[in-house]
């Protein structure tokens, strides 16, 4: 005989309990975030946020693989649905859609104090867009066969530089779209490309493991930095021009690390940063307002963000994203604002909140 309980049926105060817990259990899945607080003696402390975050309208349809601030009110990002998106991440609403790839978006950049900017895709091409113009690119870059990964603006904005799988970086006159210069390594499969500020040169990781600095004068190697154990998935150069951090890939905590790299001088490692168990995909430097210290920010498929002492090493506090899925990229949006894509959940956008030390919280998903 079944248990009285399965043959109950529904009255109307059993459906409208039902709907209740329901909606209860969406609210709470909305409001928990576990956060961890690392305190100078060494104790962790984790908390659960209970201020829930706005949902703005979606950017994308489908996962989103790239984010970069346009200006500090906007940005642009890329993603599985083909779509090249501004958004407006202030006040939560789309600026422009932009189609034009055949596949899913791998990496955006932008030009910096202007309305330009460029997207790369599995479809091996990149295309340059401007807001304030058609939704039609303005140029289109062909000249990889495979996709492509990595996308670095020249600081005076006269030059673009593309790396792919395909081993090869290309270097493109922007304003004319024509491609000026091309090397090509072996199995050096590109996986991110930054620019070095007020410098001609461009640092790029790869596949294989190493670092590069590039000249783009010639488009040569100038300098190759010392190989890690894991593929560099990602680097960041730091405002000034004399330092860099890259990360790596992994899983169980093997690999999964950042590190901090003298640009100008030794060019050897500064600083590790330990603690994430799963692939480390974006790393940036925070802005100095941010802490009294300097300190940059790493975003890894575990589903967290670590904002980490530059200079010691220490992890100062840890955001967990749960249900987002692997954490893809990360782009600063202004002195206080960092934002980050995901592949479940969108874009998120974060907040650096001092009341109660160096925190990080989550204040909007689009």
């Amino acid at each position: 005989m079944r248990p009285r309980r399965c043959q109950l049926k529904q009255g109307p105060l059993q459906k409208i309990l039902c709907r209740f817990w329901a909606v209860m259990g969406k609210l709470q899945s909305k409001l928990k975030q576990s956060t961890y607080k690392y305190r100078p003696d060494g104790v962790t402390e984790e908390r659960i946020q209970t201020k829930t975050f706005q949902e703005y309208i979606p950017a994308h349809v489908d996962s989103v693989s790239t984010v970069a601030a346009l200006n500090s009110e906007l940005c642009v990002s890329g993603g599985n649905d083909k779509m090249v998106v501004v958004y407006n991440w202030k006040t939560g609403n789309v600026m422009k859609r932009f189609k034009g790839h055949e596949r899913e978006v791998t990496k955006v950049a932008c030009i910096h104090r202007s309305n330009q900017f460029f997207s790369a895709s599995r479809d091996r091409m990149v295309m340059m867009w401007d807001l304030h113009d058609s939704s039609q690119p303005k140029w289109q870059f062909s000249g990889h066969t495979m996709v492509v990964t990595g996308l670095a603006v020249s600081p005076d904005a006269t030059q673009l530089c593309t790396g792919s799988r395909d081993n090869t970086l290309l270097l493109w006159d922007v304003q004319t779209g024509q491609c000026m210069d091309r090397a090509s390594v072996s199995r050096n499969l590109v996986t991110h490309l930054c620019w070095v500020p007020r410098e001609s040169c461009i640092l790029q990781t790869s596949e294989d493991k190493t670092i590069r600095l590039w000249d783009s004068r010639g488009l040569h190697v100038a300098h190759m930095f010392p190989a890690k154990q894991h593929i560099q998935t990602y680097c960041d150069v730091s405002e000034d021009g004399y330092k860099f951090i890259s990360c790596s890939n992994g899983f169980e905590g093997e690999g999964c690390d950042a590190t901090l790299w003298d640009l100008r001088h030794t060019r050897n490692r500064i600083c590790e940063y330990r603690g994430h168990f799963q692939t480390v995909a974006s790393c940036v430097f925070l802005p100095r307002a941010l802490a009294l210290m300097p300190v940059i920010a790493t975003s890894s498929h575990d589903c967290k963000v670590k904002i980490w002492n530059q200079d010691t090493g220490a992890c100062l506090f840890t955001l967990s994203l749960d249900g987002s899925g692997p954490l893809t990229s990360l782009a600063v949006g202004d002195s206080i604002s960092l934002l980050c894509a995901s592949f479940s959940r969108g874009i998120h956008l974060l907040r650096v909140d001092h009341s109660r030390g160096l925190e990080l919280r989550e204040v909007a998903a689009f």
